[in-house]
C-alpha cells in the first residue's frame, strides 16, 4: 500500500504555526514512507474564503519546503462530482429530504435543552417502514440528511488517542446538502478522501467529533475509512488555543523576521512529536526518524524564546555559502546589494545571532554608513585616544590588507602609544562598526574595504 496523506486547510484566514504543524506531520509521514502528499483547499465557505489566504498557505508551505505531490485541489471546483455522488445516494436511499425549518429546529433544541437532553435532530422527516411523514410544506426547499445507522458503535483506532468508540445513537442525521443543493463539509471531505485514495488522515483534534460521522458516510458509500491520527492543540504562550484572534502570526511573518525553514521544521516537529530527548535535528534526520507511534497526546505550548534558540543553533551550524543568499535577501529588502564578502561576513558574525535579520544588521555595516550612538562616542572616542587612532590609520594605509597584516598594525600602534589592546580596539570598533562589541578586530577590519576603514577612522 502506498501511503497517501493530505493537508486540507480552509482559506478563511492566514495560516499560522498551529495550522502548519497539521501540514508538517502528513508531509513528513508521506516523505518518510515514500508516499504521496496532497494539498487540498477546502474553500466552500464562500463568505470567508479568500485568494489572499490561499496565497499565504501556498507561500508558507513553499518557504518551509513542504512540497506537495498532487494539487492544490479546490473543493469549489469539484461541485459537479459532489452532486453526482449525492444523486447516487438519493437513488440508493442513503439520504432523505428534510423540510424542518430553522425556527422549528431551534424550538426543538430549546425543548430538548429544557428537558436536559442532548440537542439533536429528532428524525421527524426520516422515512421508516410504516411511518407516516408530515405533509410537505409548500414553497420550502429541503435539506438532504444522511441516514445515520441506528444502534451499534462507530469505532476506530486513533494513532494518537488510541481506541475511540461512539454510539450511533449519539449521532443524529447529518445535513449533507443545503436547500440550494450545495454539499456540506463532512460530506465533501469523505468524497475527496475517497477520490484521492487517502490512506492516513493526520489532522487537529478539533476534527475528532466529525470523524464518526465521516466514517459512517465512508461505509455507506462502500469504502473503508483511512487511518486517523488526531493531533492535540497547539497553545500560544498564554496557554490559549493558537489562533489569529489570540495573536498568532502568519507563517510567512517568521520568514520575514529571519527564521530559517529547517529551524522552523525542527521546532514545529517537537510540538507534538519526539525522538527520545533529541532537541536539535536536521530535516533529513526528522524524516528518517518520523513515524506516527511517537506523536504526543498532550497539547503543546508555543515558546518563541525556544524557537529563537533552535533557530540560532541551526544558523550557527549552517554552511556560510548556503546562509549568505538568505542574508543577501534580507539586505536586498533594505536596498543593499551584497558582494562576494558576504559568506565570510556570515561566518564571522553568525555565532552572535539568532535570526538572519540580526545577521543582516551586522552585515549592513560592511555595505553602508554606520552611526555610532552619542553614548558610545562619548565613552570611547576621547581626546587621549585620538593620536593612537591617527597612527593606526597611517599604518593601515600601507599594510598588507590581510588579517595578519592588520594585526601587526594594531599591535605596533598599541606599543607605540603604550596602551592596551582594548583601549584601541573599542574606539576603532565604534567608528568602523558603530558598536564597541564585535568579533576579533583584525578579522572585522579585513572584511571591510581598506578605504572604508580609513574614512571611518577619520571620523573620530
Amino acid at each position: 500500500m502506498t501511503v497517501r496523506t493530505r493537508f486540507a486547510p480552509s482559506p478563511t484566514g492566514f495560516i499560522h504555526l498551529g495550522n502548519i504543524r497539521s501540514a508538517l506531520y502528513p508531509w513528513a509521514f508521506a516523505r518518510s514512507t515514500g508516499g504521496v502528499f496532497i494539498l487540498r483547499i477546502e474553500d466552500t465557505d464562500l463568505e470567508r474564503s479568500s485568494q489572499e489566504a490561499v496565497d499565504v498557505i501556498i507561500e508558507g508551505m513553499k518557504w518551509l519546503g513542504l512540497d506537495h505531490d498532487e494539487g492544490p485541489f479546490y473543493q469549489m471546483q469539484r461541485m459537479d462530482r459532489y452532486k453526482a455522488v449525492l444523486g447516487d445516494m438519493v437513488t440508493a436511499g442513503l439520504v432523505y429530504p428534510c423540510y424542518m425549518s430553522v425556527a422549528e429546529l431551534d424550538a426543538l433544541r430549546e425543548r430538548q435543552m429544557a428537558a436536559k437532553e442532548k440537542p439533536r435532530y429528532d428524525g421527524t422527516w426520516r422515512p421508516e417502514p410504516g411511518k407516516t411523514l408530515p405533509p410537505v410544506p409548500e414553497g420550502v426547499k429541503p435539506v438532504l440528511r444522511f441516514k445515520n445507522p441506528q444502534g451499534g458503535l462507530v469505532t476506530w483506532d486513533d494513532k494518537v488517542k488510541g481506541r475511540i468508540e461512539i454510539s450511533n445513537d449519539e449521532l443524529d442525521d447529518l445535513v449533507i446538502a443545503r436547500p440550494d443543493g450545495t454539499p456540506t463539509y463532512n460530506f465533501c471531505v469523505v468524497v475527496d478522501d475517497i477520490d484521492m485514495t487517502i490512506t492516513h488522515v493526520i489532522r487537529g483534534d478539533d476534527h475528532v467529533n466529525n470523524t464518526p460521522r465521516q466514517i459512517n458516510i465512508f461505509r455507506a458509500l462502500g469504502k473503508e475509512p483511512p487511518v486517523y491520527a488526531h493531533l492535540p492543540t497547539v497553545l500560544n504562550e498564554q496557554g490559549e488555543k493558537m489562533s489569529k484572534r489570540n495573536g498568532a502570526k502568519p507563517v510567512t511573518q517568521y520568514r520575514d523576521e529571519g527564521y530559517l525553514p529547517d529551524a522552523m521544521v525542527n521546532y514545529l516537529a517537537r510540538l507534538g512529536w519526539s525522538h527520545g530527548d533529541d532537541e536539535l535535528f536536521s530535516r533529513a534526520q526528522f524524516l528518517e526518524w518520523f513515524n506516527l507511534d511517537h506523536l504526543g497526546r498532550s497539547a503543546a505550548q508555543f515558546d518563541e524564546a525556544k524557537l529563537r534558540w533552535v533557530n540560532a543553533q541551526h544558523l550557527k551550524a549552517m554552511d556560510d555559502a548556503v546562509l549568505a543568499p538568505i542574508v543577501a535577501d534580507q539586505l536586498t529588502l533594505r536596498g543593499v546589494n551584497a558582494d562576494g564578502r558576504l559568506p565570510r561576513i556570515c561566518g564571522l558574525f553568525k555565532d552572535r545571532c539568532d535570526t538572519t535579520v540580526a545577521l543582516a544588521n551586522w552585515a549592513s555595516a560592511f555595505y553602508g554608513a554606520v552611526t555610532p550612538s552619542d553614548e558610545e562616542r562619548a565613552q570611547h572616542l576621547t581626546d587621549a585616544i585620538r593620536p593612537a587612532l591617527a597612527t593606526l590609520a597611517a599604518k593601515l594605509a600601507d599594510c598588507e590588507w590581510s588579517k595578519s597584516g592588520i594585526s601587526v598594525a594594531i599591535k605596533e600602534t598599541t606599543i607605540a602609544h603604550g596602551i592596551k589592546m582594548p583601549q584601541l580596539a573599542m574606539p576603532v570598533r565604534v567608528l568602523v562598526m558603530g558598536t564597541a562589541q564585535t568579533p576579533s578586530l583584525d578579522a572585522v577590519l579585513e572584511l571591510h574595504q581598506r578605504q572604508t576603514v580609513l574614512d571611518r577612522l577619520q571620523n573620530s
